[in-house]
């Protein structure tokens, strides 16, 4: 990348190229874009955002915009702006502000359009949500979820519903919960087997979800390898096999296949390089090949060419530009 970069995101537009936006180099926050061509392997710099920001996020519309939402800046503090990247033009406006500032929140796309974020930063950990509507590019408030979290996952559910996981509100979180898109409504589910946060979450093609890693505590020996996965018809947690490498700060991505590849992520004393692969059909770990940089805090994207493109995070030597495919 043209930048260093830590707490930025990375989205696959219509078009098959990468945007990654914002994050933090080694002294601020980054207002800078680039965008990654698979098909020459090149990355070029597209314009700036508006706003610099960092651990905000990005969400891909069905008219192929990309929605930047909140994140931080030395400057402004916790950002309640939004702004859009339309790929045809190479250029970004203002949309409707958040009702709430807030950064380490999520973002879902709904099978109706619009986008659910959720908890996160305001002042303090937050539970409350809101909708993006993008026809109008106005936010509205919906229905608060019943944990304030923030370094927690949500996973859009091949029945349109959105469930969030764990994340941390003065203790690491094992609840659950799921919001129902045609309601507004927050209902909890089974609680996971593990507290845990700065874990992953994984849709797999037969509805269920993969829940990898993350922490349950403060302090090295906290830091997990277990994996559980969520029944979608029943509601309840599994355990299944442990990953070879307890982590946290890592990615999953799901491949054209159905395998879940984790990579990197924080060890329980360094950032790691190593990989491996989730089978769903016999509910086991692989090691596959190591990362050229051990990095956590780094974003994974499958790209149209089914190969993944790791992008920057951090390791034991600084903040990395550095990118790599599987």
């Amino acid at each position: 990348m043209t930048s260093i970069r830590i707490g930025h995101t990375a989205s696959v537009l219509s078009n098959g190229k990468v945007l990654v936006t914002g994050g933090q180099d080694s002294s601020k926050e980054l207002n800078t874009a680039e965008l990654y061509d698979p098909s020459i392997g090149t990355w070029t710099s597209t314009n700036n955002m508006i706003n610099a920001r960092y651990q905000h996020t990005a969400s891909v519309l069905s008219n192929g915009k990309v929605l930047i939402s909140g994140g931080y800046n030395v400057n402004a503090g916790i950002l309640k702006s939004a702004e859009l990247y339309d790929p045809s033009t190479g250029t970004w406006t203002t949309t409707g502000s958040m009702a709430n500032t807030r950064y380490y929140h999520t973002a879902s796309v709904l099978s109706n359009g619009k986008v659910l974020i959720a908890g996160g930063v305001v002042s303090s950990v937050t539970n409350s949500t809101e909708l993006y509507d993008p026809s109008t590019g106005n936010w509205t408030t919906t229905r608060n979820m019943a944990n304030a979290r923030q370094f927690h996952t949500a996973s859009v559910l091949s029945n349109g519903k959105v469930l969030v996981t764990g994340g941390w509100n003065s203790n690491y979180l094992n609840s659950a919960e799921l919001y129902d898109p045609s309601t507004g409504i927050w209902t909890t589910t089974g609680n996971m087997n593990n507290a845990r946060g700065f874990h992953t979450a994984s849709v797999l093609l037969n509805g269920n979800v993969l829940v990898a890693g993350g922490v349950r505590a403060a302090g090295a020996n906290a830091t997990l390898n277990s994996a559980e996965l969520y029944d979608l018809s029943a509601g309840i947690w599994t355990i299944t096999s442990n990953m070879t490498n307890a982590r946290y700060q890592h990615t999953a991505s799901r491949l054209s296949n159905g395998i879940v590849l984790v990579a990197g992520g924080f060890g329980p004393i360094n950032p790691l390089n190593s990989a491996e692969l989730y089978s769903p059909p016999t509910g086991t770990w692989t090691t596959t090949s190591s990362m050229n940089n051990a990095r956590q805090s780094h974003t994974a994207t499958v790209l149209s060419t089914a190969k993944v493109l790791v992008t920057g995070g951090s390791n034991l030597f600084g903040i990395l530009n550095s990118a790599e495919l599987y």
